[in-house]
């Protein structure tokens, strides 16, 4: 059989300006990296508060290795399961205010999992529309009647409530939306999953760690018990710098997980040294508030920036600020010009984000300074005059 008609289809991605190409990263994650030879100030990494290179994780990745060698193993149901990981889970359940937490290898894994174990043909799921893929593919890999509300909107997700005699009913929506980098009204979705007997799942991979007060993310901003956010997904491999995912919740939400969530039960545990250099990534979250303080010192800068030179920005209440362009080709070719100038912000496309809504995704991170930053504005003030950029409509 040939591949000819699959090499069609990239084709037209490249016409399209939608082809993704790889780079080779050279350094560790930090505030400046260096990619494919070229140094750039970094503002493309999830790394928000500077922990992925940090001593002291890497200390205890490198004890934790030499301890308990490299690989997991074997699942944690067989003997993959070790101290570190154990501990992990007690310290990230008393992190997040509830009874328990189950590691996964990813946060994919995790999001499709749990949907999967906790719902089935004759159950629904709801869906913010601007959800990341793995919660998407979790609701449509589970044979439950899949619907998605609109964006962050509790009407919209009441009305569909309102019209379903499902068994199950399970809400999902991310805490802060990856590509927009607005916080969901959990409050608002807490009263309408209230209201129509259904469950609230939160992914709030891009908020634990760097919101609320010790950082324990959206639930803890809005002041959210358990009872109110019953199933709690968090990720590892951004604030934490580490790698990995969490769920947290009740004892019969975790021991549910572990009897029938497919992707915890048939994959090889993580490494033990991730684990453990996670508790010590934990530790660092929640005694160096001074990281989270100075994130939203350069998140505010930066805004205020925008601002000055006339740059528009979507609304966000993160570390993640996008910055709207419409067009791909546009989008493309300001993140490479920026390149050029020696700044790297990836330009968002379809199909991450709707078609005619490229942008690009500027992350920042308590790595930064604030002189960082002061290049970042400088570079996008020379490339919006040079490109002669028109904001869409």
């Amino acid at each position: 059989m040939s591949f000819n008609n699959l090499q069609k289809e990239l084709d037209e991605r490249k016409t399209q300006s939608l082809y993704r190409s790889r780079q080779v990263l050279q350094t560790p994650q930090g505030a400046s990296i260096r990619v494919d030879g070229k140094p750039l100030l970094n503002f493309s990494s999830n790394d928000y508060l500077g922990l992925a290179n940090h001593s002291d994780v890497i200390h205890s990745f490198k004890q934790a290795a030499d301890e308990f060698g490299v690989g997991g193993g074997a699942s944690h149901l067989v003997n993959g399961h070790s101290q570190h990981h154990h501990e992990l889970e007690l310290e990230l359940a008393e992190f997040c205010g509830r009874s328990r937490a189950l590691l996964f290898c990813s946060g994919y894994m995790a999001n499709v999992g749990i949907i999967n174990a906790l719902l089935k043909k004759g159950d629904a799921v709801f869906q913010d529309k601007l959800n990341h893929a793995s919660l998407l593919d979790g609701g449509l890999l589970s044979g439950a009647l899949f619907q998605r509300y609109l964006h962050d909107d509790a009407e919209s997700l009441s009305a569909k409530l309102a019209h379903t005699d499902a068994r199950r009913k399970l809400v999902v929506t991310d805490g802060v939306f990856s590509m927009d980098g607005n916080i969901a009204n959990l409050p608002k979705l807490v009263k309408t999953a209230n209201q129509h007997d259904a469950w609230l799942m939160v992914d709030d991979a891009h908020g634990v760690g760097c919101l609320g007060e010790s950082g324990a993310g959206c639930s803890e901003l809005y002041q959210l018990d358990q009872q109110q956010v019953p199933v709690l997904v968090g990720t590892l491999g951004k604030a934490f710098g580490t790698a990995g995912a969490f769920v947290a919740g009740s004892d019969a939400l975790i021991e549910t997980l572990i009897q029938f969530a497919r992707t915890y039960i048939y994959t090889t545990s993580m490494p033990p040294a991730i684990a453990a250099a996670t508790r010590t990534s934990l530790s660092l979250v929640k005694k160096e508030s001074w990281r989270r303080e100075h994130l939203a010192q350069l998140i505010e800068q930066f805004k205020q920036g925008c601002r000055a030179i006339g740059v528009v920005l979507l609304p966000s209440q993160s570390a993640i600020v996008p910055i709207m362009i419409g067009d791909a080709k546009t989008a493309l070719a300001a993140s490479e010009r920026l390149s050029e100038l020696g700044v790297q912000v990836k330009a968002i496309r379809s199909p991450t984000v709707a078609v005619g809504k490229a942008r690009l995704r500027v992350t920042l991170s308590a790595a930064h300074s604030k002189d960082d930053v002061g290049k970042l504005l400088s570079a996008l003030d020379c490339v919006f005059k040079e490109m002669k950029i028109e904001y869409p409509s």
